[in-house]
């Protein structure tokens, strides 16, 4: 079954609009991540469902009708409901996903115009032309982009987190302490193999296709969790011999089967639980490694190649939720005028003494 066949089987919707199916094929053929074009895939269809509701035909749709679209995204009720932690919780999508959905939407009418079957791209772009006055140059986007920073645990909340994590098998021990220690996404971690491990130089190696801008990358780990990845590779041992994936399931109905994104999720969002930090989340350990490492003083494109970010502007935010710099203007400004503040009144003195 040709991976075409699957998208428009998963999302019929897709199959009746030929130039969206075209459009998916065509990125499909260019390569993308399956993960990507999944998204893309279903960004889409969401979007071809809500022309078919108001009778509308995609090619020729309007700002008016995209509109449509996004007032669904952020008025409609999510479908997680109460298991959402974030600001009005139940209602609508976060910012960050209304923005993931747009994305396919767009290129989808970048693609008709590219094939003569539009002049102008109804979801447009926030962006500036120069050469125009101030505030006329700028054209917002249907949805203004909100930036916030990632949360990250306290010392007090984290230590619930760990506290918990000890109950945990040595498989589920090994992995947050690694998911911490070299920073790792979901799939990051999830896709480590036997050979990816250098016990000698307690390094990892990441390898390209499981990272998300395919950029392959060789990380340390610390020499506690060394000691735990030792143990749990004995307990391997007694699940499966054979090289292979890292992590095993050891379900009855999986067992020794390469451990699941969806698994690993499950183990986190128990951990959340039970600790009753729901904010948890499988990335919360990367945003906080990398958070610490902006705190200990490392240069900003120190922590980019260590989390394997392609442009240093993912970086920043790190820097920024670490208050390092701030601390150190707040710290050297504040000292300046402290002195200042203690002098003045001893140079006021001389000078009254002066003129005396």
């Amino acid at each position: 079954m040709s991976g075409t066949t699957a998208l428009t089987e998963k999302w019929p919707v897709v199959g009746r609009h030929e130039q969206a199916a075209t459009w998916l094929t065509i990125w499909m053929d260019l390569g993308r991540a399956p993960r990507t074009i999944d998204a893309y895939a279903r960004g889409l269809a969401e979007y071809l469902l809500m022309c078919e509701r108001e009778d509308v035909d995609p090619v020729t749709a309007n700002r008016a009708h995209v509109a449509v679209y996004v007032r669904e995204l952020t008025s409609g009720p999510h479908c997680r409901g109460a298991n959402v932690v974030s600001i009005d919780s139940g209602a609508g999508l976060a910012n960050a996903t209304i923005q993931q959905r747009l994305v396919p939407v767009r290129l989808f009418y970048d693609f008709l115009m590219e094939e003569g079957l539009r002049e102008s791209n109804p979801v447009g772009r926030g962006r500036y032309t120069p050469g125009r006055r101030a505030g006329a140059g700028y054209q917002r986007g249907l949805v203004p982009r909100l930036t916030k920073l990632p949360w990250i645990p306290g010392e007090q909340q984290w230590l619930r987190i760990l506290e918990v994590a000890r109950r945990e098998s040595v498989r589920n021990r090994v992995m947050l302490a690694l998911a911490y220690d070299a920073a790792l996404r979901r799939e990051e971690l999830c896709s480590l193999r036997t050979d990816d491990v250098d016990p000698a130089h307690r390094t990892l190696r990441i390898r390209a296709e499981a990272t998300k801008n395919r950029l392959e990358r060789v990380v340390p780990y610390s020499a506690s969790t060394g000691v735990l990845l030792s143990g749990y590779l004995a307990h391997r041992a007694t699940v499966s011999r054979a090289r292979g994936p890292l992590f095993l399931s050891e379900s009855r109905r999986n067992h020794a089967q390469p451990l699941s994104l969806w698994t690993w999720s499950k183990v986190v969002r128990r951990i959340a639980l039970t600790s009753g930090i729901e904010r948890f989340s499988t990335h919360t350990t990367r945003h906080l490694c990398l958070t610490d490492l902006a705190r200990m003083g490392w240069e900003v494109h120190a922590i980019a190649s260590f989390a394997g970010h392609r442009h240093t502007d993912s970086t920043l935010q790190y820097i920024h939720l670490s208050g390092r710099d701030l601390a150190d203007k707040l710290s050297r400004g504040m000292e300046h005028i402290h002195a200042w503040r203690i002098q003045a009144p001893t140079v006021a003195g001389d000078d009254a003494e002066v003129s005396r």
